[in-house]
């Protein structure tokens, strides 16, 4: 399973970083960092290089889209953001805060509920989204997240979706808080095993 965290300039942190520590923790998963330069510099000035290039979205079978401080700028670069080519009938695809705003402009949102952070719902409801206030939405292979900390539910939804819950469950349960993996692993899958869809287990 191969896995694009598409990062841009001006990239939150949590976003890409916890995705991306997330999915490789999966037996046989490779996720990389994927921008279209060679190095992207995030909100707060740590700068990394990119694993693959944006390319690489085509060849990956589950896409996760950050946020950033120049997501609004991304979307009105036309020839960039006709590099970003989405297949939702073969990958999972998923959007964190104002990563919504990207898939919005590509037009995979549809009329589906759509999670995002506060500060970006104005720009996302824009576009004709139909923002709700909850951290996490599904349908189908596409799903939005709202707020940074809901980076773990995006990337457990992904997990599950790709290699099941069991395995979804076993990667937030060694990351969580000692004392507190029950309720946490509890939470984390109570909140997108309603998104999973028919044949998930």
């Amino acid at each position: 399973m191969r896995a694009a965290i598409v990062t841009f300039d001006g990239f939150n942190e949590l976003d890409s970083f916890v995705a991306l520590a997330l999915l490789n923790r999966v037996p046989g998963w490779r996720a990389a960092l994927c921008g279209p330069g060679g190095t992207v510099t995030s909100m707060n000035g740590v700068r990394v290089e990119t694993q693959q290039g944006i390319e690489f979205i085509e060849q990956a079978d589950a896409v996760l889209i950050g946020s950033g401080v120049r997501t609004r700028d991304i979307v009105w670069d036309t020839k960039l953001m006709a590099r970003i080519r989405l297949d939702p009938a073969r990958q999972i695809i998923g959007a964190q805060c104002s990563g919504a705003l990207v898939l919005a402009k590509l037009g995979l949102l549809g009329d589906a509920p759509v999670c995002t952070d506060l500060t970006s719902k104005p720009w996302v409801m824009e576009t004709g989204a139909r923002v709700v206030d909850a951290p996490f939405h599904a349908s189908g292979n596409v799903a939005t997240a709202g707020g940074c900390m809901a980076a773990h539910y995006l990337a457990a939804w992904t997990i599950a979706r790709g290699a099941g819950v069991e395995a979804a469950r076993a990667v937030i349960d060694y990351v969580a808080p000692v004392s507190e993996k029950a309720e946490t692993v509890a939470r984390v899958i109570g909140v997108v095993t309603p998104f999973l869809g028919d044949g998930v287990e």
